[in-house]
């Protein structure tokens, strides 16, 4: 069984809508939720948006390999509507990233685990850092915590009730 650490989010449609019709998804095609953050609610990151996102990370047990996951988390954001653009970010109803997969490494043409922009963007580091604040990167060997602290966004981010 693997542990494997997504960060979910999307800033189009009904946001509390589409965040409860995602996780039945992530159960039936990826695996057992076991852990959820708070939803934060973020400004968009490398480009500009008129909405807002909103941001959780799930930790979930899984069987399948990452290309597996990878390959089930693309049907998921199909089912929301997300056309996958080659260059850059936009605006979407769900966004689905792999952010780390057990401790492993892992670089491929369509996959690089850990998710290389962790340590850049508090809307991941926050509710990382809240449900598993002393889980160390693989790479880098700092803890959730640790690059939280070191982070150099500067993003506002306010907690969704």
């Amino acid at each position: 069984m693997h542990k494997v650490f997504l960060g979910i989010g999307g800033n189009l449609g009904n946001k509390r809508e589409n965040f409860k019709k995602v996780f039945p998804l992530v159960e039936k095609h990826l695996g057992r939720i076991i852990h959820k953050s708070s939803v934060y609610e973020t400004p968009p990151w490398g480009f500009h948006a008129k909405e807002n996102f909103w941001n959780q990370v799930l930790i979930i047990e899984s069987e399948q390999s990452p290309e597996e996951l990878l390959k089930n988390i693309h049907t998921i954001e199909e089912s929301f509507g997300r056309e996958r653009e080659k260059e850059g970010y936009n605006s979407r109803e769900m966004d689905i990233d792999i952010l780390y997969f057990d401790n492993t490494f892992i670089e491929t043409d369509e996959l690089l685990v850990p998710h290389p922009h962790i340590q850049k963007r508090l809307f991941v580091l926050v509710p990382l850092a809240e449900i598993a604040p002393d889980f160390k990167h693989p790479l880098f060997r700092l803890t959730s915590i640790q690059m939280l602290e070191n982070c150099k966004d500067k993003s506002v981010i306010k907690k969704v009730e």
